[in-house]
C-alpha cells in the first residue's frame, strides 16, 4: 500500500510539472504577443511623430518664402529614436520575465489546486480498497484454514460436518452483509441527491424506519419510544430511511436487552433535529472523532460478544447526511448510554 501511495505521489508530481509547464507555455504566448503589439503601435506611434514633425517644419519654410531655407535640417535626431526604440524593448523584456517568474509560482500554485481533488480522490480510492480487501481477508482466512482442518479430520462425524457448515454458512452471510454494506457507502458516495430531491415527511420517514428495525428490537426484548415533532425533510426518502435504520440499529446492537432506546426531534429556526438515545455500553471518548471513519470499530465495542458488524455504518450515515446538508454529531459516556444527533434543513 505503502509503495502503491509513493508511485501516486510521484505520479501526480509529475503530473503538476506538466500542467505547470503548460500553464506557462500559454501565458508566455499571450504576454510576448501582447508585448510585441504594444511595441509594435509605440514605436509606430514615434515615427509617425518624427514625419508629422519633419512635415510640419517643411510647411512653415514653404509658406515663409522669405526665410532662405537652409540647405539641410535634422529635424529629429534617428540616434535617439532608435535609443528610445532599445530602452521600450528592454523594459518590456525586463516585465516580461517579471510576468514569467510570477507566473510560473502562480501556475505552480493554482496546477497544485487543480489536482489536489483528484489526488485526494485517488488516494481514498487506495485507502477504501485496501482496507476493504483486508476486511474480506480475515473472514475468508478463517474460512479457509476451518474447512481445511476438517476436510483433514478423518474422524469427523456427520454432526461435526454440519456444524462445521453452519459456521461457514454464517461467515458466508457476514461477508454478504459486508458486500452490501459496501455497495451501499460506494453508492452514498455519489453526490446524486439533487436527482432525487423530493420533500418528505419526518413522522413517515421515522415510522418507515421503525418498522425495518422492529424485527431487530423485539428479540433484543428494546422498547423503542417515539416523540417526533413533524416536519419537512428535503432529499431522497430512501437515503434517509437509510439513516435512521442505521443509527436506531446500532443503538439496538449496543444497548442491554430490556432497555428503552429513545428518538425525539425538534424545531430551531431553519432545522430540525432528531437525537437517538440509548442506555448502551457507551463509547470511550478517545474513540468519538474516530466513528465516522470507514471499518473503524472501538476496542469496547470489538471486545463485546455477540455483536457484529464491520464499521462501516456511521460512515455510510455521515455520508447520507452530507448529502442532504445537514451534520451528525456523537455524545457517549461509558456504562452510561450513546446520543447520535442529526441537524438537517427544515423545508416545512
Amino acid at each position: 500500500m505503502d509503495i502503491k501511495l509513493g508511485r501516486n505521489k510521484n505520479m501526480f508530481k509529475n503530473a503538476r510539472l506538466k500542467l505547470t509547464a503548460w500553464y506557462l507555455l500559454i501565458l508566455i504566448f499571450i504576454s510576448i504577443s501582447f508585448s510585441l503589439i504594444i511595441y509594435k503601435g509605440i514605436t509606430g506611434e514615434i515615427d509617425r511623430f518624427s514625419q508629422n514633425q519633419r512635415l510640419r517644419i517643411e510647411r512653415r519654410f514653404q509658406e515663409n518664402n522669405y526665410f532662405p531655407k537652409p540647405p539641410e535640417i535634422r529635424f529629429v535626431d534617428p540616434d535617439l529614436v532608435e535609443e528610445m526604440k532599445n530602452r521600450l524593448a528592454l523594459i518590456l523584456v525586463i516585465i516580461n520575465s517579471g510576468i514569467f517568474f510570477i507566473v510560473g509560482s502562480l501556475s505552480y500554485f493554482l496546477a497544485g489546486k487543480t489536482l489536489r481533488p483528484i489526488q485526494e480522490m485517488v488516494e481514498e480510492q487506495n485507502r477504501f480498497i485496501s482496507d476493504a480487501s483486508h476486511e474480506f481477508r480475515t473472514p475468508l482466512t478463517a474460512l479457509k484454514s476451518s474447512l481445511e482442518v476438517n476436510l483433514r479430520d478423518k474422524d469427523l462425524t456427520i454432526i461435526e460436518a454440519k456444524k462445521v457448515m453452519n459456521e461457514s454458512v454464517e461467515d458466508v452471510n457476514d461477508l454478504q452483509k459486508l458486500s452490501d454494506s459496501l455497495l451501499q457507502l460506494a453508492q452514498y458516495e455519489k453526490p446524486k441527491i439533487n436527482n432525487h430531491f423530493e420533500k418528505n415527511s419526518l413522522k413517515q420517514i421515522i415510522n418507515e424506519s421503525l418498522q425495518t428495525i422492529e424485527a431487530l428490537a423485539k428479540n433484543r426484548n428494546i422498547t423503542i419510544k417515539s416523540l417526533i415533532v413533524d416536519g419537512l425533510l428535503g432529499g431522497d426518502k430512501y437515503g434517509l430511511v437509510d439513516l435512521f435504520v442505521i443509527l436506531l440499529d446500532n443503538a439496538i446492537k449496543y444497548s442491554k436487552e430490556g432497555s428503552t432506546i429513545s428518538i425525539k426531534s425538534k424545531k430551531i429556526k431553519n432545522s430540525i433535529i432528531v437525537s437517538i438515545s440509548d442506555k448502551g455500553i457507551g463509547i470511550d471518548e478517545k474513540d468519538i472523532p474516530h466513528l465516522f471513519n470507514r471499518f473503524y470499530r472501538s476496542d469496547k465495542a470489538r471486545s463485546k460478544k455477540g455483536i457484529n458488524g464491520y464499521g462501516l455504518g456511521l460512515s455510510i450515515a455521515k455520508k447520507i447526511v452530507d448529502q442532504h446538508k445537514g451534520t451528525i454529531e456523537i455524545t457517549s459516556k461509558i456504562n452510561k448510554g450513546t446520543t447520535v444527533t442529526v441537524y438537517l434543513p427544515d423545508y416545512s
